[in-house]
């Protein structure tokens, strides 16, 4: 699996990908990542990546030639076999709510290609003609699509095989089963400041303790 990030703040992403699952995965060739600096892909000496918008308004809107140019230079890169084994992706406040159904599906790609915006927005040509889907990660305002796309990367990288080392764990954690959440988890002592582990974790029966767990997890739906 491959993840191309277009965005102009490339460091960013730096500490977040060297750390952790994410690193392991890297290390253990199962995924690569690579930041695309859009202002590489300006053509005036200014590097500019955004201008005033038409019909006036506040604040500035990212412009679309950058990220055309940048998505040509990818997909270049592609030999036509390969297109449709690559999803193209814009961060944007309109865009469906990601969900980890949504992770599973993007999972079965090759690459991933994904638009980080900034400031007021991104030229609405980006979406109507550059893109395959638009993506929010949620009902709230962030400075730019870095951070939706750590988690898309985050999230995807999980689901892929040998990246957690017990493949099951990616089965059974929150979400896997779309509507329901994770049951609770507990670990040593038994006992700390009164707080006691549930007994039928201790029984040491098997069956009584996914009874218990399934019951938990359909209580938080």
């Amino acid at each position: 699996m491959k993840f191309d990030i277009l965005t102009i703040f490339p460091e960013i992403f730096d500490s977040y990908f060297n750390e952790s699952i994410i690193k392991r995965a890297k290390n253990a060739g199962a995924v690569e990542i690579e930041t695309h600096n859009l202002r590489d892909y300006t053509a005036d000496k200014h590097h500019n990546i955004d201008d005033t918008p038409y019909g006036g308004g506040a604040g500035m809107v990212m412009r679309v030639e950058p990220i055309y140019n940048c998505l040509k230079e990818i997909k270049k890169s592609l030999v036509i076999s390969d297109q449709s084994s690559a999803r193209t992706i814009l961060f944007s406040a309109k865009g469906k709510r990601f969900t980890q159904a949504d992770a599973h599906r993007l999972a079965e790609y090759d690459r991933i290609i994904m638009i980080c915006g900034r400031y007021e927005g991104v030229d609405e040509r980006v979406a109507e003609n550059l893109v395959d889907e638009e993506i929010s990660i949620g009902d709230f305002v962030l400075t730019g699509g870095e951070i939706p796309a750590m988690v898309v990367v985050d999230s995807i990288t999980r689901l892929l095989p040998g990246v957690l080392g017990n493949d099951q764990s990616a089965v059974i954690e929150s979400h896997s089963e779309e509507g329901y959440l994770e049951y609770p988890q507990y670990s040593k002592p038994e006992e700390f400041e009164g707080w006691k582990v549930p007994e039928v974790l201790l029984s040491g029966h098997h069956g009584e303790i996914e009874k218990w767990r399934k019951g938990k997890a359909k209580s938080k739906k």
